[in-house]
Order: structure tokens, then C-alpha cells, then sequence
């Protein structure tokens, strides 16, 4: 059987999807980045190896994410593309009408949208990470709460107390204030949910027309609080795919899939690929006043890639 590999690889979690030729999911895997996306991404491929291997000919390989050049590296990919390319990618097969993205993962969060399939705008948040999937855990980890259990807890509270959300540490803030006055934890998350979703809107939203269809995806789009409180505040319901975790590595998984049916070969370099032994390393580039950092991957001792300057001199990937 033929098979796709998508691999998305962002600074809180790693995604590999492997599709076929008829882009059904073989399967799928979501897992922590935590900090060490080359041992990761090696894991995952001994996975996939471990249940594929021998079942599945890996014909195409695409990465995205924040992570993509070093990804691109291990694997050998034939597509690296940008989030934006992936998510409209896998959201627009999955959902044809579809005319508004909002994705909420680890760190980061955008808004893509669509007109007739094709993306017409999109945003990404810049250094506030209020909102993301990360300041979600820290906020349920400090008020005791599984993260499994902050979304279905924020809905039993019919009067949320408001929580400033523009910025992170205010957000923390008025947390601990409004839990010193007496409300109860359920009117806080309640609150919290409101409070980041008018932050989204405010700030990676503004200037946007959000028409449905609405596309939910994104390690956040399990909050069913932050759904329930998105719909509240745009007036009309809001889509989360069965697959809303792994929509990245579904959309460079099916790019892979229409590059090798061009090119009709691969560079992928392999399951043993996770046997190889990568080292990161950088110097700073003296040539101009840039002074670029320009990154070095070597594999087994050997450059494999470099990149990192604005002229491309040092390009190798």
C-alpha cells in the first residue's frame, strides 16, 4: 500500500499523520515537542515503523510547523510549507464550505480565511501567548484542575465573572484577585474562556470578516469552553473536525500525496532514519550588519543542512 507522511512539528507538540492514496487516515500521532523536536520526530518515526513497516511504502513526505527545516532534515521531505498552506489544506478537503480557520495550538494562534476554497487573508499572534494551549495548562495546573476537565467545568457557571484578558501576566492576575473575593472556581474558568476568546478576537481577529462556515482546530479546540464561548460571542455554531489535532500534518500529508503523483519519487530517507544521530549548531555571520545566525545540522558527523541567512549564502537545505 502507498503512503503519505505528514509531519508538523510546533514548540509545544509534534503531529505525524500517514494518509493513503485515497487520503484515509492510517494513522495518526500527537505528542510533546518538549524541547527536543529531533528526538521527537525519531520516536514517532520508530512508532509509525513498529506498526507500518512492511504494510505501507512511504511514496511522499511534507512538514510545516515552527519546527519545518529541522523536521525537513530528519525525514527528507519533498513539501515543506508554512502552517497557513496546511491548515486551509486539510480543513477545506475535510469541510468544503468552510470559509473562516481559527486555529489555537501550543504557543501560537491564527485565523485563516476562505473564500470559494481559496485563502484570502489569514493573522498570527504575535508575542502574547494569552490564549494559547499553553497558558491554559498553566492556568488549570495553578487552580488544580485537569485540562481535561477545564472546559466542561467552565459550562456548569451561567454567570461568568469577567476576567481582564488582554495579557497573560493581567490575565493571572485578576484570576488570583477575583478568587480572593469569593468567586467560585467555576464562574473563574467560565470567565477565563470569555476573557481569551475576546482577547483572540481583539487581537489575531481584528479586521476580519468571520462568516460561517467556522473551522475549529488545534490542541485548544478539546476546550469545549472555549468553543461554547466563541459561539456565544459570533452568534452561530462552530465546527471542531474529528481530526482537529493533526490538521497540519493531514494537509502536508495530502501535498506530499499530489507532489508524488508529479515527480513520481521520494527523498524520504527511511524509517531507519531514527536510527541517525543529528547535532544542531550555529555560528553568527560576519559578512554584512545582519549578522545572521545561520544554523548547521549535522547527521552521523556529516552537514547535512544549513540555513538562516537573509541572502541565502549559506543555504543548503
Amino acid at each position: 500500500m502507498k503512503g503519505y507522511l505528514g509531519v508538523d512539528v510546533g514548540s509545544v507538540s509534534t503531529k505525524l499523520v500517514v494518509l493513503d492514496d485515497k487520503l484515509n487516515i492510517l494513522m495518526d500521532l500527537y505528542t510533546d515537542t518538549a524541547g527536543q523536536p529531533i528526538g521527537t520526530v525519531q520516536e514517532c518515526l520508530r512508532s509509525i515503523a513498529s506498526n507500518l513497516s512492511g504494510k505501507v511504502d512511504i511514496c511522499g513526505v511534507g512538514v510545516t510547523g515552527s519546527g519545518r527545516e529541522v523536521a525537513s532534515v530528519i525525514v527528507g521531505a519533498d513539501v515543506v510549507k508554512n502552517e497557513i498552506t496546511a491548515h486551509a489544506i486539510a480543513a477545506s478537503h475535510m469541510i468544503p464550505h468552510v470559509s473562516t480557520i481559527i486555529e489555537i495550538g501550543g504557543q501560537d494562534s491564527k485565523i485563516i480565511i476562505l473564500r470559494n476554497g481559496i485563502v484570502v487573508d489569514f493573522a498570527m499572534n504575535t508575542v502574547c501567548a494569552a490564549g494559547t494551549g499553553s497558558f491554559l495548562d498553566h492556568q488549570a495546573e495553578r487552580l488544580g484542575i485537569p485540562i481535561e476537565d477545564f472546559g466542561a467545568l467552565a459550562l456548569k457557571c451561567d454567570n461568568p465573572v469577567r476576567i481582564a484578558g488582554r495579557c497573560s501576566v493581567f490575565a493571572e492576575s485578576d484570576m488570583i484577585h477575583k478568587q480572593q473575593l469569593g468567586h467560585s472556581t467555576e464562574s473563574i474558568v467560565a470567565g477565563l474562556c470569555e476573557a481569551l476568546v475576546r482577547n483572540y478576537l481583539n487581537n489575531v481577529g481584528k479586521g476580519k470578516e468571520i462568516k460561517p462556515t467556522v473551522v475549529f482546530q488545534g490542541g485548544v479546540a478539546a476546550n469545549i469552553g472555549i468553543k461554547t464561548a466563541l459561539e456565544k460571542t459570533l452568534g452561530f455554531e462552530i465546527m471542531v473536525p474529528e481530526h482537529f489535532r493533526v490538521m497540519g500534518a493531514i494537509g502536508v500529508a495530502m501535498l506530499a500525496r499530489d507532489n508524488a503523483l508529479k515527480v513520481g519519487e521520494t527523498r524520504f530517507k527511511g524509517f531507519n532514519a531514527s536510527e541517525f544521530q543529528y547535532q544542531a549548531r550555529s555560528f553568527e555571520c560576519k559578512s554584512c550588519p545582519n549578522l545572521c545566525e545561520i544554523i548547521q545540522i549535522y547527521q552521523d558527523g556529516t552537514l547535512a543542512a544549513r540555513w538562516g541567512g537573509r541572502c541565502g549564502k549559506w543555504d543548503t537545505l
